[in-house]
């Protein structure tokens, strides 16, 4: 998925109110970007750190800057998180994704009392695809989700076990946003029911697929498969 252009650099130097960042730009004006994602995102939101943000040319947006992506240890990271969604459907459409290749797809599906992001149907065939965009390493090499307790997400993995239960095939996605992780494993130190839960849900059919996405300054893309941690 292309990213917006051009972007400009800048050096985070705060980020508050989880939606707004000050950005310190080259010449050393201090811009404030809005900041589309409600994590913590602990280790990229960290002061000094390189930032790309773009420039809106919309005269009515109250903020014209965005927060795109962040360096963290020589890697950029996209922390857009209305961008994962994106980033994942294209992967599906283009078969980029091997495990769910040649499907229609259709967004944001009404599952009992969640809105799972993708159906994706074949024939008779239906697969509910549950997306998450992680950030976070919590060991070497190893990417992690959540980074901070989340009661939304444990009800999605108990969405995507009802689903399997009635004959759906279900899938919860994860696109690993670093690009130094070689494996994706739950983050059992911040929300140990959520990584419960995620090792109930794989016990009883739910596909746990991790993918790394490859971002550079011009575009995001799903890369290749993770092997995922849950022992």
């Amino acid at each position: 998925m292309k990213l917006p252009a051009p972007l400009i650099e800048g050096r985070l130097v705060r980020r508050y109110q989880r939606f707004l960042a000050d950005v310190e730009l080259a010449d050393g004006s201090l811009v404030t970007a809005h900041t589309p994602n409600t994590g913590s995102m602990r280790q990229c939101a960290v002061v000094g750190h390189r930032v790309l943000i773009s420039q809106a040319d919309n005269p009515q947006r109250k903020l014209k800057f965005t927060l795109e992506l962040i360096e963290v240890n020589g890697c950029w990271v996209d922390t857009h998180t209305h961008r994962t969604n994106r980033v994942v459907e294209e992967g599906l459409r283009q078969g980029w994704i091997a495990e769910l290749e040649g499907y229609e797809v259709t967004p944001e599906h009404r599952f009992g009392n969640s809105r799972i992001d993708f159906l994706l149907e074949k024939g008779d065939q239906k697969v509910l695809v549950e997306v998450k965009n992680v950030t976070l390493i919590c060991s070497p090499q190893v990417a992690c989700f959540p980074d901070a307790v989340t009661v939304r997400g444990q009800k999605h993995l108990r969405e995507l076990m009802a689903a399997r239960s009635e004959g759906y095939r279900a899938v919860i996605f994860f696109l690993v946003q670093r690009g130094e992780a070689t494996a994706f494993s739950p983050a059992d130190a911040i929300d140990p029911e959520y990584g419960r839960l995620l090792r109930q849900a794989a016990a009883e059919g739910v596909e746990v697929l991790a993918y790394r996405s490859r971002v550079s300054v011009m575009d995001n893309r799903v890369a290749e498969r993770l092997p995922v941690l849950l022992d």
